[in-house]
């Protein structure tokens, strides 16, 4: 038998559990803390409730429940808190929900009367399970923070997806130079944050939303011409915001195209829309579970266990979890 948690000064004990949407992902981050998974039933009865139950004591323990709530979202969602309320009844010393993606995070704010502000539902709903704290990546808004009444542990893939790209720029696989292209103006900062690690230059596309999961590419601020142009993103959901812009940056004159997000979503019909475009290389995270080369080679995943697995660590230790981002982890 392997060990199943970690003991702190014979008086804190750390255990890691996953839900369905992230058992590889958490058995990973366990691996990395020299631990064991532990075990927890979670099935479904005929009708579709969830059911969960702890396979070993918990009293008193440190847990943290790694769950992305991504596709099936709702059901994601219940069982994170299903386990979440078994935890509380079962008499854990602290909970914390660890969502490498938190669904229902493009619902922060009404955009028009009479929408509900869902990403702030969740909070709510997360805390009245009886939640302790929360560790998550690269929110698509910062102010999401802000709905909740607990710690809220933001950590970002951008070290690793820039690492990456400086680990190609090294083997001179964009001999012409690279330029990074923000999709809108809301992620400038972020993409102007990944060009000045890259040494790169910076572009600017500019879009609108006729409606949602629709987007319209306008125009683009910048010099892509003769250049690699990347294009980076939190997310990459039904990819028609980023093929119609890759279109753009390629009509204007890039010689290939890439593109980064920590986030790979790809509903509905993106990965006919990638296989189609003009993107060569998309580059994700396993923030959420994807196909390693799918849409014909095109997607490569990377994984974000280390970066999970040392804040798990640093939270538990109750040390500084942004000095593992050397406090970069607010980029908004």
């Amino acid at each position: 038998m392997g060990v199943k948690s970690i003991d702190r000064d014979n008086s804190k004990r750390l255990m890691v559990f996953a839900g369905t949407s992230s058992k590889a992902l958490g058995g990973r981050i366990a691996d990395r803390l020299g631990i064991e998974l532990g075990d927890v039933i979670i099935k479904r009865f005929e009708d579709g409730e969830i059911y969960v139950r702890f396979e070993e004591s918990i009293r008193g323990a440190d847990i943290f429940l790694v769950q992305s709530t991504s596709t099936p979202v709702n059901e994601s969602l219940m069982e994170l808190l299903i386990m979440i309320n078994a935890a509380k009844l079962a008499s854990a010393h602290r909970i914390t929900a660890v969502m490498p993606w938190y669904g229902y995070s493009r619902q922060d704010k009404k955009s028009s009367p009479r929408e509900p502000i869902t990403a702030r539902l969740i909070a709510q709903m997360l805390e009245a399970a009886g939640v302790d704290r929360v560790l998550t990546m690269d929110l698509h808004a910062g102010q999401i923070q802000g709905f909740f009444q607990i710690p809220v542990d933001h950590m970002t893939a951008t070290p690793i997806l820039a690492d990456h790209f400086l680990e190609r720029q090294f083997a001179d696989d964009f001999p012409e130079g690279l330029v990074v292209v923000s999709p809108d103006a809301g992620r400038a900062k972020l993409a102007n944050h990944f060009a000045a690690k890259l040494g790169a230059r910076l572009a600017v596309l500019a879009k609108q939303r006729p409606e949602h999961n629709e987007a319209e590419i306008t125009f683009l601020i910048g010099d892509v011409k003769g250049k690699a142009a990347l294009l980076i993103d939190d997310m990459i959901d039904t990819a028609g915001t980023l093929c119609a812009g890759a279109a753009v940056v390629k009509k204007a004159g890039a010689t290939k195209v890439l593109a980064a997000a920590t986030h790979g979503i790809f509903s509905g019909k993106a990965y006919d829309r990638l296989q189609d475009s003009v993107i060569e290389e998309i580059v994700v995270t396993d923030t959420i579970q994807v196909q390693e080369g799918s849409v014909g080679g095109k997607i490569q995943v990377l994984s974000v266990d280390r970066i999970l697995a040392d804040t798990v660590h640093n939270v538990f230790c109750d040390e500084s979890v942004s000095e593992i981002f050397a406090g970069e982890n607010q980029l908004f």
